[in-house]
C-alpha cells in the first residue's frame, strides 16, 4: 500500500488513462479477459514490482541508444497491428477486376470498422503481412493459437454493389507452387492423387486459417436469402434486373476499316496498354463474322475491355466498322462453380442460384449437395459425407436437412468478363468479409513514366465510391 500513496499524480492520470483504454476496448470486443491487462499499467505506474524497462539501462551510451530505439520499434510494431486489425489497413488493386471503379495501382485505405473488425483467428502474427514472410519464405503466422469467428461492432453491414475486401474463400487450400489457380480448379481438371504426389510442380499443399487467405476485392450483387441469375450478361435478383454501374464493361471485338485507332482515343476510352489487344486468329474472326476485304485480308480487329461510353465513343468513329460483344462460348468449357456438377451455366449465362443465409434451411438432395457442400464442410466446419445408397451425415448424424450459420454473399467484378469471381468459386461466407474500400490515397498508372502522367493526381485522395 505504501508504493500506491507514493504514487504521484502524473502517474496516477497515466494510469487512469491507460485504465480507461482496457475497459472501453474490453466492452467493445465484449472480450472480459482483457481486463486483466490493466495489471500491466497498474504495475509500470503504480507498484513497479517488475523492472519493466531494465532491459534497455546500459552505461554504454551507443548500446542504451540502439536498446531505446528497439523498444520505439516495438511499440511502434505493435500499434501497427492493433490499427491494421481494428482500425484500417493498406490495400493495393493488384488486378483488372473491378476496372473502371477501381484501377490496378490504386492504392487504398480499407475501413475495418464499416463493417466491424473481425477478433483474429491466427493473433500471433507479423504486422503488415498477409500470410508469407518476405524473403524467409515462410508462414507470417503461429497456427496456435487457433481463435474461432467473432466481429465486433461496427458502423454497418455489406450492402448491396458495395465493394468489399475480403478473404479468397477458395483460398482454404493452396498448392504453393500454382497460387494464381485455386486448389478446387486444379481437382477439377488434374484429380487430387495428381495434385498431392507431383509435390516437383504443385509444391506442398496447405491449409490456412480464415484470416490468413488472400485479399480479394469485388463488387457485392447478391445478398444473403436473393435468388441470383445471369442472363445473356444481365444480371437478375429475384427475377428482376440489377441495373449496371456505369462503369460495367465487357470484352468486345472492333473492326476498322484498316486504320489504327490513336493512343489519344484509347486514353479518352481509359483502356490501358495491356488490355490494347489485336485478335488474329482466322478461325475465330469468321466464327465472330468478320469477314475478308478485297484483298482476301481480314481487317484490323481489335479486342477491348469497354464500357457503354467507351462503345459509344468507338461508334461515333467513322473508321470503325464492326462492335460485337465476345461471346459466351468462345471460352470453351471453362469450370464455373460448383465445377464437378453438370449445371451447363456459363460466364454469361448463370444460375439461377440461391445465396444461403443465416437460419434458412435447405433439403439435401443431390443439387442442393452439390452447390453447398463447401459452405457445408469448409465454411461451417462440419464433416459430411453421402452414402453410396444417398444417405447424408453430418457431423456422424444422419440427417436430410442442413441450417446454415452464417450469411453468404455473391461477389462479381465490374469487369465482367475478365473478373475471376463467385461465377469461378462461389459464395462469400460473413467471416470471410474484411472490410470496405474508402478512399484512393494513391494511384500510379504503369502505361506513363512517375514524372509523366504515371501518378493520377484526380484519383488521390478521394473516397473510393466517388468512383462508382
Amino acid at each position: 500500500m505504501n508504493k500506491f500513496k507514493n504514487a504521484d499524480r502524473s502517474r496516477l492520470i497515466n494510469f487512469g488513462i491507460w485504465a480507461v483504454i482496457f475497459i472501453l476496448f474490453s466492452v467493445w470486443t465484449s472480450s472480459w479477459w482483457l481486463l486483466l491487462g490493466i495489471l500491466v499499467p497498474a504495475d509500470v505506474y503504480l507498484t513497479k514490482f517488475i523492472p519493466w524497462g531494465a532491459w534497455k539501462k546500459s552505461k554504454n551510451p551507443r548500446i542504451a541508444s540502439v536498446l531505446n530505439g528497439i523498444d520505439d520499434l516495438l511499440f511502434a510494431l505493435v500499434a501497427v497491428y492493433i490499427i491494421n486489425i481494428f482500425v484500417f489497413q493498406n490495400y493495393q488493386i493488384p488486378s483488372s477486376s473491378l476496372e473502371k471503379s477501381l484501377l490496378v495501382g490504386d492504392f487504398l485505405f480499407v475501413s475495418k470498422l464499416s463493417y466491424g473488425p473481425r477478433i483474429p483467428n491466427t493473433p500471433i502474427a507479423f504486422p503488415l503481412v498477409q500470410n508469407t514472410l518476405p524473403f524467409f519464405n515462410c508462414k507470417s503466422y503461429l497456427d496456435w493459437p487457433d481463435w474461432g469467428y467473432k466481429r465486433v461492432k461496427g458502423n454497418g453491414s455489406v450492402h448491396r454493389d458495395d465493394i468489399v475486401v475480403f478473404n479468397f474463400p477458395a483460398g482454404d487450400t493452396v498448392a504453393l507452387n500454382r497460387q494464381n489457380t485455386d486448389y478446387y480448379t486444379l481437382k477439377h481438371y488434374y484429380g487430387e492423387a495428381a495434385i498431392r504426389l507431383n509435390k516437383a510442380e504443385y509444391g506442398e499443399i496447405i491449409y490456412r486459417p480464415v484470416d490468413k487467405r488472400e485479399n480479394y476485392v469485388k463488387r457485392c450483387v447478391g445478398m444473403p436469402g436473393d435468388s441470383l441469375q445471369i442472363i445473356d450478361n444481365q444480371v437478375y435478383i429475384d427475377g428482376k434486373i440489377l441495373p449496371n454501374k456505369s462503369n460495367v464493361q465487357f470484352v468486345y471485338y472492333v473492326e476498322t476499316d484498316g486504320t489504327l485507332i490513336k493512343d489519344e482515343i484509347f486514353r479518352r476510352m481509359k483502356v490501358s496498354l495491356e488490355d490494347r489487344k489485336f485478335e488474329t486468329e482466322k478461325d475465330l474472326l469468321s466464327y465472330l463474322g468478320f469477314r475478308t476485304n478485297s484483298d482476301g485480308r481480314f481487317n484490323p480487329v481489335y479486342k477491348l475491355p469497354l464500357t457503354v461510353e467507351a462503345c459509344n465513343i468507338l461508334k461515333k468513329m467513322p473508321s470503325v466498322k464492326n462492335i460485337k460483344i465476345e461471346p459466351d462460348n468462345v471460352l470453351g468449357n471453362d469450370a464455373y462453380y460448383p465445377p464437378d456438377y453438370p449445371t451447363g451455366w456459363t460466364r454469361d449465362n448463370y444460375g439461377p442460384i440461391w445465396i444461403p443465409s443465416k437460419g434458412a434451411t435447405i433439403t439435401l438432395d443431390e443439387r442442393n449437395l452439390a452447390l453447398y457442400q463447401r459452405c457445408i464442410r469448409n465454411y461451417e466446419n462440419n464433416t459430411l459425407e453421402v452414402r453410396a445408397d444417398g444417405t447424408v451425415l453430418i457431423n456422424g448424424q444422419e440427417t436430410a436437412s442442413y441450417t446454415f450459420k452464417y450469411d453468404y454473399y455473391w461477389m462479381m467484378g465490374d469487369n465482367r468478363h475478365l473478373s475471376a469471381d463467385s461465377r469461378s468459386w462461389g459464395f462469400v461466407p460473413e467471416d470471410h468479409i474484411v472490410g470496405k474500400p474508402i478512399m484512393v490515397w494513391l494511384s500510379i498508372d504503369k502505361d506513363h513514366n512517375l514524372f509523366n502522367g504515371g501518378i493520377r493526381w484526380s484519383r488521390m485522395f478521394r473516397f473510393a465510391d466517388s468512383f462508382n
